[in-house]
């Protein structure tokens, strides 16, 4: 008798696109990263914080003032790029209903309020002495003051909303038009008459910052930026797990209902 071929009957494993839209698979590898992540965080703000205050100079100009840019330059970008990261969402909801895009949305949109809060914070303290007042209203400023309103009425709009699903469609049309205001941020420096500076660190004839104040800077922003991924997980984990005990509430409600 001739043997029959062997019959594979495992399940195909799920490709790389699967396990980071299935919400279930989504829980399982993600949480291995968020320990390393944490230590990474703590390990890039240690060193970042040390060479800042400790090892870097004092500015020629404006002293030890300068120092507050190791944290104003990073928040700043992270406003920035947090609302890169719902945009990319919220294309991701109402084109491909990506099971995950919007639970991206909503995780990364209180961050983004935050890191634009930090900015704009920091800078008021930094401006009185450099500039000679806490405000103006140039520009960049009065942009990402708007970034912070955005932020909060795209969180006030989440929770406006019992059926998530359905926030998640208005949100992602409000995201798509906030995001004109991310370019005059950019390029409000250069558009209108304002007291903050052009682009020093990325521009095609290189940095302008002097390197023992640039690394620094460089070391503070990826510190930041990974404080940000991580948090930005964890949120997107909570959330999943927000919703499955919610979809087990409104079941449970169903079952008693049904039973009566």
């Amino acid at each position: 008798m001739k043997r029959l071929a062997s019959v594979d009957t495992q399940a195909p494993k799920p490709g790389f696109w699967t396990r980071i839209a299935h919400p279930g698979l989504f829980l399982g590898w993600s949480g291995h990263l968020v320990i390393p992540l944490i230590l990474l965080t703590a390990g890039l703000m240690a060193w970042g914080l040390y060479l800042a205050f400790l090892a870097s100079p004092p500015d020629y100009q404006m002293g030890d003032t300068v120092r507050i840019m190791y944290v104003h330059v990073p928040t700043a970008w992270l406003s920035q790029f947090c609302y890169a990261v719902m945009f990319v969402s919220a294309i991701g909801t109402l084109v491909w209903r990506h099971p995950m895009a919007d639970v991206s949305q909503k995780a990364a949109a209180p961050l983004g309020a935050v890191f634009t809060a930090i900015a704009l914070y920091t800078g008021a303290l930094w401006g009185r002495p450099t500039w000679g007042t806490f405000w103006e209203w140039d520009g960049r400023m009065t942009s990402t003051l708007v970034l912070l309103f955005i932020y909060l009425g795209i969180i006030a709009l989440w929770r406006a909303f019992d059926d998530q699903l359905k926030a998640a469609r208005f949100v992602s049309v409000v995201t798509l038009v906030g995001a004109i205001n991310i370019p005059i941020i950019k390029f409000s420096v250069d558009w209108w008459q304002t007291l903050h500076q052009p682009a020093s660190v990325f521009r095609l004839d290189g940095p302008t910052i002097a390197p023992e104040i640039l690394l620094p800077l460089l070391v503070m922003s990826g510190a930041f930026s990974v404080l940000f991924l991580t948090l930005h997980l964890v949120r997107m984990r909570t959330e999943i797990v927000k919703r499955r005990i919610r979809t087990l509430e409104l079941a449970a409600a169903r079952a008693a209902g049904g039973a009566q």
